[in-house]
């Protein structure tokens, strides 16, 4: 077997045509919403990598703590010969894990770069020339099949991007993790945690205004592939904490009333002064709620580790036990 392959199960023009439901469908909806996954184009790409090192975001610091601390553990309890991680990027904090799974043979990047995919794995194999790397290009908020490597396999979601999703698409989501677990595989989730409001939203609202950037980088995407004439300076950058929710909202404001033609869904879209366009929802967790959601997806957590300030949780879990 190659050292590198690359599977893709999307096909060339998946991507065109979901940004082109999903833009129609959120901006003839009210409230009026994008996904965020939109926001990560290159240019939105290196702003979130901006994103991770400001004083405010402490959430990728957290995970990476918890990582570095109890990788060793998490290689002990899993035992884990595959590594499959879901929206894998640019598999930064991943190396913390391949270091310590003692029995590592083949790792499994899933993502819908494959930009991404290729140069992650290019870098890990200069790193580690004995690793097998078996790249998916693949949605995994849709159904996925897992090529075939070694187990006990160990499925990653880091960076708290479960907290994107919203209850009922999470459901769905963690039952389809499930449904990928053989007995004996795990999953590693990231989630972060409730904290001090203000904490949470400076965090989505810095004070170098680089999320704001990031924010808006949605409409550019927009402009780009659609042929649309949002203009970025029309719109305010909005972070929210809901309470009752418990989630960051992150919104566009209309500064002004204003139309926006999209040429390529020949769609014309009013917005009044002031009216608000969701963007993001990132959830916020506690250790209950995680046990509850996993256990309802049919998963048993087995350990829970955060960062030493509380910020930021990893949880373990798998299959019940067959009796």
């Amino acid at each position: 077997m190659p050292p590198f392959q690359l599977t893709r199960t999307l096909p060339e023009d998946a991507t065109d045509a979901a940004l082109r439901a999903d833009v129609l469908d959120g901006l003839t909806s009210a409230p009026k919403s994008l996904p965020p996954k939109w926001f990560y184009d290159a240019r939105g790409s290196e702003l979130f990598e901006e994103i991770t090192v400001l004083p405010e975001y402490y959430p990728t610091r957290a995970e990476r703590e918890i990582l570095v601390a109890r990788s060793g553990e998490i290689a002990a309890a899993t035992a884990a010969r595959t590594l499959v991680e879901l929206g894998s990027g640019s598999s930064d904090k991943t190396r913390h894990l391949l270091d310590a799974l003692p029995d590592l043979h083949s790792y499994i990047p899933v993502d819908v770069s494959e930009s991404a995919l290729t140069a992650a794995a290019e870098a890990l194999l200069a790193e580690r020339p004995g690793l097998t790397v078996h790249a998916l290009i693949a949605d995994f908020t849709r159904s996925i099949v897992l090529p075939q490597a070694p187990g006990p396999r160990l499925v990653a979601f880091l960076g708290g991007t479960v907290g994107n999703l919203l209850p009922a698409e999470r459901a769905v989501f963690l039952k389809a993790v499930r449904g990928l677990l053989e007995p004996g595989d795990s999953l590693l989730l990231g989630t972060d945690l409730v904290k001090d409001e203000d904490v949470l939203v400076a965090a989505y609202d810095d004070a170098a205004g680089v999320t704001a950037e990031f924010n808006k980088n949605v409409l550019s995407v927009i402009d780009r592939e659609l042929g649309a004439d949002f203009d970025a300076s029309d719109f305010d950058h909005v972070a929210r904490w809901d309470r009752e929710h418990e989630w960051i909202e992150m919104r566009l404001r209309a500064r002004t009333a204003l139309t926006v033609k999209i040429p390529e869904l020949d769609l014309v879209v009013q917005f009044e002064k002031g009216e608000e366009m969701r963007t993001e929802v990132s959830a916020k967790f506690r250790q209950e709620g995680v046990r509850s959601e996993l256990a309802a997806a049919g998963l048993d957590m087995r350990q829970w580790w955060t960062d030493p300030a509380g910020r930021f949780a990893l949880s373990l879990s798998s299959p019940p036990a067959v009796r």
